[in-house]
């Protein structure tokens, strides 16, 4: 799905805020019909930019379609104060503490190589950060999951109510 307007942007921000809100909800938020709401919801799901059942947004579908993985080496005692910048950086999706190599990881998005370099050049202009080191993500094999380890659960625990006493 190429083009996106305000009106489909305003949909999709309000899905990821809240993805169990109902259509109703949704037209009376927006000062949209019911009718225009849950028709632009099925194109958005149609064209995949709704996936996982509404609940998640294909960001290379928007435009984001460079993915980049970046450790970040920091002065310790600037830490928090690191997280906190990274915070306010909407490319960066997710930061984790690390051990090993690095101090900080997380996960960026960009438009283009050009915008992951402004980017990565915001994140070196943070007080605290000494380098990075980015490795580009080529393709997702795998996205991010969960159902697995739920069903791994669920056997156990179905398993635990079934042994006779």
């Amino acid at each position: 799905m190429n083009t996106l307007d305000p009106t489909d942007l305003k949909i999709l921000l309000e899905l990821v805020r809240d993805p169990r809100i109902q259509i109703g909800e949704l037209s009376e938020l927006l000062g949209i019909a019911r009718n225009t709401a849950q028709t632009r919801v099925r194109r958005l799901l149609r064209a995949g930019v709704l996936q996982d059942g509404g609940r998640e947004v294909d960001l290379a579908a928007v435009g984001y379609d460079v993915v980049a993985f970046v450790t970040i080496e920091v002065t310790h005692r600037e830490l928090d104060g690191v997280v906190g910048a990274l915070r306010l950086l909407p490319q960066v999706l997710e930061v984790h503490e690390i051990s090993g190599r690095g101090d900080v990881w997380c996960r960026v998005v960009a438009t283009d190589t050009h915008n992951l370099q402004s980017a990565l050049r915001q994140i070196l202009r943070i007080k605290g950060v000494i380098r990075t080191e980015t490795v580009l993500a080529l393709h997702t094999h795998i996205p991010y999951r969960t159902e697995p380890l739920i069903s791994r659960l669920a056997q156990a625990d179905a398993g635990k109510a079934t042994r006779p006493r």
